[in-house]
């Protein structure tokens, strides 16, 4: 009878553990270690902005979270971070909807060619629409805050001026910036951020759309020569700081709260770094010997109205997924005006 009662008493000690570990991971001074992932190196703005903001959440917590970091995509890459997240791989991760095309037909919308003037004009674009539709493809992971680059525009390693220039141009692009390439006449080639300076030195491809930060934080200045400022055309990637829900859940709610307070502070932030970004990759570029190429009022409403059926394409598939498109657009619209209006330079 006593082994019994020992071999049940060690049984129910074993489970007690085993649960205090599943869902209260802590170090040794009791703090909760959360890890957090991305793509972008540690050399990129963006890292060390995402540091701070876990410094700032530790410090107002009383240092009951502490944060364990993995850039460059060391422990999963941009488009295995979602997944990584619901796997709970990582318990935090960043990256962009664009890199999981379809699963997020709602957030999709943000990344239209809307011409979009700065990064913290599509920063808060992005979680003021999010906050209005709230879509249920995001309901399993705790959304912490979301932000978007600047506008982006071609860069090139030879000139384009018109959108004759723009036929047959092997262009870098993915998501909606794939579509807006073909409509602009480019052939569009799909490859992560990481892979498009060695594919513009070898000549895979032509040139790349993104927002004039990727000239200096991925040195694409070093590799293009040109760069189109097709601002009618500028559209946006979101990005997402997400949790693992289940993660979020086990939070005490005084910690939720910091975590919401210090996450609603930086989609400013973000959007500053961003914008700042572009400032640097404008002047690493001009440098370097770069040229920028202005559009007229006549070429680039031409552009603009290349893109249309890009946008009326995302109205009708999402329209026939039972998704409000059109409402989507339009919001967006309203959204886009007012923000660069707000943020104007």
């Amino acid at each position: 009878m006593k082994k019994v009662r020992w071999f049940l008493v060690f049984s129910l000690s074993l489970v007690l553990a085993s649960t205090a570990v599943v869902n209260f991971p802590a170090n040794a001074e009791g703090a909760v270690e959360l890890r957090w992932c991305t793509f972008f190196p540690a050399t990129h703005p963006l890292f060390p902005m995402s540091e701070r903001w876990g410094a700032e959440i530790e410090k107002l917590t009383g240092g009951k979270v502490k944060f364990t970091y993995f850039p460059g995509g060391t422990l999963l890459k941009g488009n295995e971070i979602y997944d990584g997240i619901l796997k709970g791989i990582t318990d935090i991760g960043m990256s962009c909807f664009a890199y999981t095309r379809g699963r997020f037909p709602t957030m999709e919308a943000v990344d239209l060619p809307m011409g979009y003037a700065s990064g913290m004009s599509a920063s808060f674009v992005i979680n003021d629409f999010y906050n209005k539709f709230k879509p249920k493809a995001l309901s399993n992971v705790k959304i912490l805050f979301l932000h978007a680059h600047g506008p982006g525009l071609l860069h090139s390693k030879k000139p384009v001026y018109t959108l004759k220039d723009m036929k047959g141009l092997k262009v870098r692009s993915t998501g909606f910036s794939a579509k807006v390439s073909k409509a602009l006449g480019a052939v569009p080639v799909a490859m992560p951020m990481g892979g498009t300076y060695e594919a513009l030195k070898k000549g895979v491809v032509e040139a790349s759309f993104g927002p004039m930060e990727v000239l200096k934080a991925w040195k694409q200045a070093e590799v293009v020569k040109y760069t189109t400022e097709c601002y009618s055309v500028g559209y946006t990637t979101g990005f997402f700081v997400a949790m693992n829900l289940k993660k979020w859940n086990s939070l005490p709610k005084d910690v939720q709260k910091v975590f919401d307070e210090v996450s609603a502070k930086y989609i400013a932030k973000a959007g500053a770094v961003w914008d700042s970004g572009d400032e640097a990759g404008l002047k690493f570029a001009l440098k370097l010997g770069n040229k920028m190429i202005s559009q007229s009022a006549k070429e680039s409403a031409k552009w603009a109205e290349a893109v249309l059926p890009v946008i009326a394409g995302y109205e009708k598939k999402t329209e026939g997924k039972d998704l409000p498109g059109k409402q989507y657009v339009k919001t967006l619209r309203g959204l886009v005006n007012t923000y660069n209006s707000e943020f104007k330079k």
